[in-house]
């Protein structure tokens, strides 16, 4: 199966980022979404009171959910070879620490961090604003916040109007995120399908 890219969110059980209790995957393909996942997950953990505040989900929510060693596989079969789009580093690192408690590898994919790419886009979220909620607000995108299928869509979304307004495609953003929020700062150009710079960013 293959994709433009596949956007990914999770919810955490606690503090613990390898306490994936929610996760959530909405793959695209020419601006459509063409297939989603969403499921509960067992973190085999204890759930923080301050984490249940957040997105909803304790102890009965998971009774009956799969732990992720069993979801594994259709996670691999959504995600390798995929490019996978998330808002922040929290749900790539969460993924590779879950993954890693389970003595599981990793899925094998190509991470686009979506607030890197709202940063680039608009200069308005250049050095603030750009967590999800706000941009989504910003850009008129409603969803519901902390359902872990609902965050991909809006991640998704994030990108898909930074590819509309700028005009770079998805590969083309996973060089832009590695160079600086303002290209004019080392000489470079915003990379393009025939100019893309090599610079990496600092931050």
């Amino acid at each position: 199966m293959s994709f433009d890219f596949v956007a990914i969110d999770v919810e955490t059980a606690n503090a613990n980022m390898a306490s994936i209790c929610q996760v959530g995957l909405a793959g695209y393909a020419n601006r459509q979404l063409v297939v989603q996942l969403k499921s509960y997950v067992d973190p085999q953990d204890y759930f923080d009171p301050i984490n249940v505040s957040i997105h909803g989900i304790d102890e009965s929510a998971v009774a009956d959910a799969p732990t992720l060693d069993v979801l594994a596989s259709e996670i691999y079969r959504l995600l390798d070879g995929q490019i996978s789009v998330c808002h922040t580093h929290f749900d790539r690192v969460a993924v590779h620490q879950a993954f890693g408690k389970c003595g599981l590898r990793a899925p094998a994919c190509k991470w686009l961090d979506s607030a890197r790419v709202a940063r680039r886009a608009w200069k308005q979220f250049a050095s603030a604003g750009y967590g999800l909620a706000n941009v989504c607000k910003t850009l008129g995108y409603v969803y519901r916040a902390h359902d872990a299928l609902e965050d991909a869509k809006a991640a998704a979304h994030v990108l898909d109007a930074a590819i509309q307004t700028t005009g770079l495609t998805v590969q083309d953003w996973l060089d832009r995120v590695r160079q600086p929020i303002d290209p004019a700062t080392t000489g470079s150009t915003i990379a393009s399908p025939s100019n893309r710079p090599a610079t990496t960013a600092t931050r």
